[in-house]
């Protein structure tokens, strides 16, 4: 299994990026996501994702941080641009067995969060968005395995050279 953890949520303020990080989470092949903010329109929203194109993905918000990260029984990962360099940790972290948390922040991380997790890994040592340094990490943490997933959904893209084909099922 393998989940991500958004920190920080500011439900004014990040609904679009929150938003972005659980399709992202989704489309990668991510099984869970948690928001430590309650936020039912962000729920509501990936749920009608889920309910359209397919997934068994999932989303809780409201949650305590501290025992998400506290309490998972897997490799507990914090993307940041102070740890360690992506390229030597994604390997080591993909040798591991069991679960997987991926924590993300949206403003200022806690220090306990450093802490906690099993690995700091800076995806880059520049300011950049979290959704893109999600997205690679889970790139190269599941070596591309994501793009064959099947969500068998109401709605399919099929993939093509020009156009769009959509294949619509009821």
């Amino acid at each position: 299994m393998i989940a991500v953890l958004r920190l920080g949520h500011r439900i004014s303020r990040d609904k679009r990026v929150t938003t972005h990080v659980a399709l992202v989470s989704r489309a990668l092949g991510v099984d869970k996501m948690f928001v430590d903010k309650k936020d039912s329109k962000l729920e509501e929203t990936v749920h009608a994702v889920c309910e359209r194109f397919g997934g068994d993905f999932s989303i809780e918000t409201g949650v305590n941080w501290r025992h998400v990260i506290r309490d998972w029984r897997g490799v507990k990962v914090h993307l940041t641009m102070y740890g360690e360099p992506f390229e030597d940790a994604v390997e080591e972290i993909r040798e591991k067995d069991g679960d997987l948390l991926v924590v993300v922040g949206a403003e200022k991380v806690p220090s306990e969060v450093y802490q906690l997790s099993d690995y700091n890994v800076a995806v880059g040592n520049q300011p950049h968005s979290e959704i893109a340094a999600l997205a690679l990490f889970l790139d190269r943490y599941t070596m591309g395995k994501w793009q064959r997933k099947m969500f068998k959904g109401k709605i399919e893209v099929i993939p093509s050279k020009r156009g769009k084909k959509v294949v619509t099922r009821e």
